[in-house]
This record gives C-alpha cells, sequence and structure tokens, in this order.
C-alpha cells in the first residue's frame, strides 16, 4: 500500500490529526512505526470500547502500523476506580482483552501491555518525574480532562501522577503515533512540547471520534470531555450505552428509547451509530418498511442515510429497528463467547458482581 492510502486509512481514525505534514512524513520514512491507546479497567465493556475501537486499530494496522494497547491498571488506581481496589481493576483488564479476542480485533499485530509492568523499570519513574518538574500544576490539572474529570472537580494527589504517567507512557511505549479519543487531547499535546526537551521525540496525536451516550445531549454543543462523561456515567445510566453482552432485548429496549428526533441529524445518537459503527462493520444496511411507508430501504453510505432522515424519508422507529438489528449482530458472538467458554463466563460475572464507580 502507497503512502497516500496508508494516510487516508488513518485519517479516517483521525477525527484530529496533529499534524498531517507530519504524519505524511512519518510514513514516507520507512521507519517501524507504532500507536498506542490506553484503557482504565472500570467495568463492563460498551460498543465504543469494544467494536469501535476494533474498527479504528485495525484500520492503522492495515495503515502499517504495529498497536500497543496499555492495559492502564495502576492509572486506573491512580483515579479511584472500582473504589481504588487494584486486584479488582487488574480482572477487569483480563475481562476486556477476553472481548477483543472475539469482536474481531487483528491481534496478530497488537501488543497488550500492562502498566503494572511498566512500572518496573526505574527509567520509567525518571520520565514521570521529568514531566512533573517540566509542567506546573494548573498545567497537569488541566490535562485531568483524560481522567473523566472536569477542571473544578476537587482532585486527590494521586490523580496529580496520572497525567504525568500517561505522557511517559508515550515514550516507553516508544510510540511514534498517540492514537487516543479527544478527550486525551491534551495530555497528548503535553508530550509533543516535552518530548524533544527531554530527549525523545515529538508524537504525531492521532486522535478518534468520541460517541455519543445514547441518552439526549446535556448541551447543543456536546464536546469530548461530555462524551467521555456521558459514557463513564453509562455504568450508572446502563440504557445509555450498549454493552458487549447485552441480550437482544436489551438492545432493542436501549435503542428504541434512545434520542432520536425526527429529522434532525446534529448530535443524533443512534445515527451516529451508523454512521462509525454498522456502515464501518457491513457494506451496507437495509431498512425493512411496510410497502405503504415506501418499502425497504438499501443503504450504502453515511450521506445518503443522513440525506433520507433530514428530508423525513425515513421515520426515526425505522431507523431505529434496523440500528438494533446490525447492533445486536455485532454484539451476539461476544455475547456467546461468555456465555459457552465456562472461564470467560467466569470472568464475566466475577466483574458484574463489582460495584461500579467512575
Amino acid at each position: 500500500m502507497d503512502v497516500k492510502k496508508r494516510f487516508e486509512l488513518i485519517k479516517q481514525v483521525g477525527e484530529e490529526i496533529i499534524t498531517e505534514e507530519e504524519l505524511e512524513e512519518l510514513l514516507s520514512s520507512g521507519k517501524k512505526l507504532v500507536a498506542y491507546d490506553g484503557f482504565e479497567p472500570s467495568g463492563n465493556v460498551h460498543i465504543a470500547q469494544g467494536i469501535l475501537r476494533t474498527i479504528n486499530i485495525n484500520k492503522m494496522i492495515k495503515a502499517g502500523v504495529r498497536f500497543k494497547m496499555l492495559v492502564a491498571d495502576w492509572h486506573g488506581w491512580a483515579n479511584n476506580k472500582m473504589g481504588g481496589d487494584l486486584d479488582k481493576i487488574q480482572t477487569v483488564g483480563r475481562y476486556l482483552v477476553e472481548v477483543w479476542k472475539v469482536c474481531g480485533m487483528d491481534l496478530d499485530n497488537v501488543e497488550f501491555v500492562w502498566a503494572s509492568e511498566l512500572i518496573k523499570d526505574t527509567n520509567y519513574w525518571k520520565t514521570v518525574m521529568q514531566i512533573a518538574r517540566s509542567s506546573t500544576v494548573k498545567r497537569i490539572v488541566r490535562c485531568g480532562q483524560i481522567m473523566g474529570r472536569k477542571e473544578e472537580e476537587v482532585l486527590q494527589a494521586s490523580q496529580i501522577l496520572y497525567p504525568c504517567m500517561q505522557c511517559a507512557d508515550i515514550f516507553h511505549l516508544k510510540a511514534n503515533i498517540t492514537q487516543l479519543g479527544m478527550d486525551q487531547r491534551k495530555v497528548n499535546m503535553l508530550g509533543r512540547e516535552l518530548g524533544p526537551k527531554l530527549g525523545f521525540w515529538k508524537p504525531v496525536v492521532v486522535s478518534h471520534h468520541m460517541l455519543m451516550g445514547l441518552g439526549k445531549p446535556a448541551g447543543q454543543e456536546n464536546d469530548a470531555l461530555e462524551r467521555t462523561i456521558e459514557l463513564k456515567m453509562s455504568k450508572s445510566k446502563p440504557d445509555t450505552a450498549i454493552y458487549m453482552t447485552d441480550t437482544e432485548d436489551d438492545i432493542r429496549r436501549k435503542i428504541n428509547k434512545a434520542y432520536c428526533p425526527e429529522k434532525v441529524a446534529f448530535e443524533n445518537p443512534v445515527l451516529e451509530y451508523c454512521r462509525y459503527i454498522i456502515l464501518e462493520k457491513f457494506s451496507s444496511m437495509e431498512i425493512k418498511r411496510p410497502e405503504k411507508f415506501g418499502g425497504n430501504l438499501a443503504i450504502s453510505s453515511y450521506g445518503e442515510l443522513e440525506k433520507l432522515y433530514r428530508k423525513g424519508e425515513l421515520h426515526p422507529m425505522d431507523l431505529k429497528k434496523a440500528v438494533a438489528y446490525y447492533v445486536n449482530e455485532l454484539v451476539s458472538p461476544v455475547r456467546g463467547h461468555f456465555s459457552r467458554n465456562q472461564k470467560a463466563k467466569e470472568l464475566l460475572e466475577k466483574v458484574q458482581s463489582y460495584e461500579i464507580t467512575r
């Protein structure tokens, strides 16, 4: 695959790329490229973590990038996930890896790295200290967005360490590319600023889209932090997200209740599922309707779907029925694995027994 095609693939992943010129240069360099993302194990896995993450990682791999997934157990501990119980956090981490095994991720080209292993290197803590010494407290607090926390929230001292650790992760994972969500932008920019000063490099930032929750958005400008908090809070409002082990009835009920105003495409979570998940995984989608309402529709692109919806030629309930069907098709293999495989079943039951905290 030539550089242009590789670039276009990565651009499909990146809602924002800093910078496109640097990415093209990196792709043309002939260097071995490594991208990384990190995830806090914090409970049940929703569809953005499972299917959407798989779509993005597979595109990066197809573009010739080796991928590292950081199981951020110590970061979750610092952020008081699972009530600050490290054993529970690590159990949830193993559950997340198990989900990815069965949802189509190209695991031959993905390396899972546990933060609890990374921190055993004394040079890691030296880098954390260098980052802390080169940053103001105010700057680090602003980076608190990466934890799904608003700036005005009172932080624990451990949470001040978190952005310094995440910045150090980039360099100790030898990542040329940071491929995280838009909500992680501030700490990635800190890495770009400090990397060359500390004798490392300036990573290219490829920030993926943050999927909406299924509820009505809080405001007209639903930014990356709000989307992150929506999905994190879905643990206490389970009908606002689809989980990778939801039943078919659960999926149908949640999609039927989802915010989906007629003729409105802006901040419409049901249409987002079509754009970022369904039409990425399937070459087209069929929307079944009675003949008196125009008969079945075959949709091959999101642009076509949005145009029909905006014009009022597609009713929200017909759209929801189709979305529920396709989402269930994607979740079904994962759900089946956790019901048939005894070890996976026991792991899920253990995770589900935990009290979930944001």
